[in-house]
């Protein structure tokens, strides 16, 4: 089996939505790769309930026939952990969008009960290209150790929002300037489960998985989110916090009952609790990797570094909201969107549905 996921839960990427939309062909032709690569017969392209990426997908399939008549869109519950990808497996077994746990080798044993390669659309899009143009063109750009191009998408407070294709190793100066912003103030980099750090800090850093890490920031889901001048990291952070919280599969006490409470030790903390601090600092180690799966560990991840963060260089903005003194934080840049109230299973899904010449932009071309 093999199950693109073209969900993209966290909504501070738009990367494989932006790539479905512009070149669905090449995401079903990395997957078809795939398939062959694997030897698998069945082909899944798992979408979010209602959206476009499904109707995109599905008329991209029409336009070919009968050759990918082992390939097929299904629509999960639009749920944040629902795209992880044991989830995505759960779901099409049972009908149950919720992760299966660290311990479930999809790969050994996944959609019904077979083998299972679960990728994102841009991994497929990537491996179309290596198949098309050979794996030397796909080295002729990018790092030694991370060769290739990657989409990032940058959001925020900046000039020109989107999602740009940059070769691997390119300084994050360099990708806050193609969206015409500076390298300056805060950033939240990775997604919800990300770091944050001070661009004119990371400016030089090249944007590659070791790079990132030695920066104290992860690649995560590839997006660079601005913070603007006056913005808040701890009024962000606990608005995430809160999000997490009620995104949540609710399978362990992690997910139920500690994530709702660093929420709101943070919410507490920015209304000047002082005592919120030692509850957050005493609760973080307590949640992380104690949970079903990875979920409660990217918020305890998240609230980590703002911690980091204001203990450190914007300790004098902690010691504002300490004071009762507040912040002039600017309107919410974090974009988190509509909290879906929806349970997690649907439908059981039993199976039966299954009957570039340069080289810059090359996956948007």
């Amino acid at each position: 089996m093999v199950v693109a996921n073209c969900c993209e839960g966290d909504p501070t990427a738009r990367k494989d939505r932006v790539l479905i939309t512009r070149a669905p062909h090449l995401v079903i032709d990395g997957a078809l790769v795939a398939a062959s690569a694997v030897g698998a017969g069945r082909v899944v392209f798992a979408v979010h309930e209602g959206s476009r990426s499904g109707h995109t997908l599905r008329a991209a399939l029409a336009e070919r026939g009968a050759g990918t008549a082992a390939a097929t869109v299904v629509e999960v519950p639009d749920r944040f952990v629902a795209s992880e990808a044991s989830a995505l497996v759960r779901y099409l077994n049972s009908g149950d969008a919720r992760p299966l746990g660290r311990f479930a080798p999809v790969w050994e044993s996944g959609v019904d009960g077979r083998p299972t390669l679960v990728d994102n659309a841009e991994t497929l899009a990537q491996l179309a290209l290596i198949a098309r143009f050979g794996d030397q063109w796909f080295r002729s750009v990018g790092s030694a150790d991370e060769p290739g191009t990657a989409l990032v998408t940058v959001g925020g407070a900046v000039p020109r929002p989107g999602v740009v294709e940059i070769a691997t190793g390119t300084p994050i100066r360099a990708i806050l300037a193609a969206a015409g912003a500076p390298a300056a103030g805060w950033a939240l980099i990775g997604g919800l489960a990300g770091r944050w750090v001070d661009l004119s800090v990371v400016a030089p850093t090249r944007f590659t998985t070791a790079d990132l890490l030695a920066a104290g920031a992860v690649r995560g889901v590839g997006s660079i989110i601005v913070l603007p001048p006056g913005g808040c990291v701890l009024i962000e952070t606990a608005r995430i916090l809160h999000h997490l919280a009620g995104a949540g599969a609710r399978q362990c006490g992690p997910c139920m009952f500690g994530l709702p409470a660093i929420a709101a030790d943070m919410s507490a903390l920015a209304a000047g609790d002082r005592s919120a601090l030692t509850r957050l600092r005493r609760r973080l180690p307590t949640i992380d990797r104690r949970g079903a799966c990875a979920h409660p560990d990217g918020a305890v991840a998240v609230a980590a570094s703002a911690l980091t963060v204001l203990s450190g260089p914007g300790a004098g903005h902690l010691q504002q909201h300490l004071g009762r003194r507040g912040c002039r934080a600017a309107a919410p840049v974090v974009p988190l969107g509509v909290l879906n109230p929806t349970v997690f299973t649907g439908a059981a899904f039993t199976g039966a549905a299954f009957t570039g010449a340069v080289r810059t932009g090359a996956m948007s071309r």
